[in-house]
């Protein structure tokens, strides 16, 4: 699976992913923005490397002739999580200037599914255009959008839930998001 991170707040989403793909033995291949490295510096104390680690093979944001930017790549998909204003509306035009968006673009391309958990608000009506557009493309559009049915104790386990969705989306096992029982 194809994993993005982009300069938007939350990379503790895309730590999260990485770590729950590991842990259920999902090959990732990741690519993080300029942004993003700067964004992981803000807001946890990871180092570039730390977050390059936990991937099963990354690519520099600028190599858009990497692996991942063919169509003939076989993969579950791709996540971008999180995934900034900028990176969608880029991956809704089609028009890419990383390899992180013509990842996404490609994806699209080759009907396979792709997630973004576009992290902004609020949002002018050029947001919810370029995000329609992308769910008519086939995207998923899955803000991360917190649930308090579980009663969480923690922003980890607000993240733990958000991922687990995001692995659902993908059809992967995962114990991270509650699951609802009625009664």
């Amino acid at each position: 699976m194809i994993v993005g991170i982009t300069g938007a707040s939350g990379v503790i989403y895309g730590i999260t992913l990485l770590r729950a793909l590991r842990e259920s033995g999902v090959e990732s291949h990741l690519v993080v923005s300029r942004a993003a490295e700067m964004t992981l510096g803000y807001e946890t104390d990871f180092k570039a490397a730390d977050l390059r680690a936990l991937a099963d093979r990354h690519y520099p944001a600028a190599d858009v002739g990497a692996a991942i930017a063919s169509g003939s790549f076989r993969c579950l998909g791709m996540a971008v999580v999180p995934c900034s204003v900028r990176s969608m509306s880029e991956i809704a035009t089609g028009v890419t200037t990383s390899l992180l968006t013509r990842a996404a673009d490609v994806t699209l391309k080759e009907r396979r599914r792709l997630v973004l958990m576009v992290r902004e608000s609020p949002l002018h009506l050029g947001h919810l255009r370029s995000m329609a557009a992308l769910t008519e493309m086939g995207a998923v559009i899955a803000p991360p959008l917190p649930a308090f049915y579980p009663r969480p104790d923690s922003v980890q386990q607000i993240v733990d839930h958000s991922v687990g969705r995001i692995l659902d989306l993908f059809g992967i096992d995962n114990q991270l998001a509650h699951r609802w029982r009625a009664g």
